[in-house]
């Protein structure tokens, strides 16, 4: 499943893959913090990429995933992991490389 928020892109495209398996609770969590921050801090520069390990395990094997949900930030570089549901929205920012934005 691809989510793709691109508008007139100034700056840097983020591509995001999310590695879940099925439709847990902490998968939906996680997908739902990530749209979330996505929208709010990338806002027409980003794609995600969502991939269910129980229907393409082989999959797991190219971004070394060990534990789920983990996102996989692709682009820019360097690729970075963040393991978990994404609630810790501080955290993510961090692994993202995304300075937050600051409100008057």
């Amino acid at each position: 499943m691809y989510i793709k928020k691109r508008e007139k892109i100034v700056g840097k495209l983020y591509e995001l893959r999310l590695y879940v398996a099925g439709r847990t609770s902490k998968s939906i969590v996680a997908l739902e913090n990530l749209k979330k921050i996505c929208e709010e801090h990338l806002k027409g520069k980003y794609s995600i990429e969502v991939i269910d390990l129980l229907e393409k395990p082989q999959l797991a094997e190219g971004d070394q995933i060990l534990a789920i949900p983990t996102l996989v930030k692709k682009v820019p570089e360097p690729v970075r992991k963040i393991i978990g549901d994404l609630s810790n929205v501080e955290k993510v920012l961090v692994g993202l490389d995304i300075r937050p934005r600051i409100t008057d």
